[in-house]
């Protein structure tokens, strides 16, 4: 069948294993224009898209590192911060204690002095009750003295002066014998 081929075309039988010199130079000329045209155009284009994404990676990665050193920068400031709030916190309940203490004590002495004139006041009511009590058992006392002594004398002690200093006389040797 290749006989057939070779008779129709006309032409001498040539050796398919080795290429005809024509097809040799246009299959060199289109590869060289293939590869210009790749290594002008495609392989340009190829290497900034493939800086582009290294770039963006990289860029990528960097901000992601500049963000986790600001994160961690701000985790510091927290916990600085909350550090500080904590001590002002017990600073606060401890000064807290310390007023309330100032106040209990200041109520205590407030109470204090108020009990101290409560009962002042009381001796002095009582005093002045004893007093006022002590003066009337005086006059009782003496009226009822005198009315005994006008009883066992036989004769009246009816003289107010005399009355009164034989009563005082009396009262005043009953609280001296009393007094020992």
């Amino acid at each position: 069948m290749y006989h057939l081929l070779a008779a129709e075309g006309g032409e001498s039988t040539h050796n398919p294993i080795v290429p005809l010199w024509q097809e040799l130079v246009v299959g060199t000329v289109a590869f060289a224009v293939l590869c210009f045209v790749l290594m002008k155009f495609v392989f340009p284009r190829m290497e900034q898209t493939f800086q582009a994404r290294v770039d963006a990676i990289e860029g990528g990665i960097k901000r992601a590192e500049a963000a986790q050193a600001e994160a961690n920068q701000l985790l510091e400031q927290y916990r600085a911060q909350l550090a500080e709030a904590r001590t002002d916190a017990a600073k606060i309940r401890d000064d807290a204690r310390a007023d309330a203490e100032g106040i209990r004590q200041d109520i205590l002495a407030k109470a204090r002095e108020e009990s101290d004139r409560i009962i002042a006041a009381g001796k002095e009511q009582l005093a002045a009750e004893r007093a006022t009590i002590v003066r009337e058992l005086r006059t009782e006392v003496g009226t009822i003295a005198v009315d005994l002594a006008s009883k066992i004398v036989g004769e009246s002690l009816a003289d107010e002066a005399r009355r009164k200093g034989t009563v005082d006389r009396f009262l005043n040797d009953l609280e001296s014998t009393g007094a020992r």
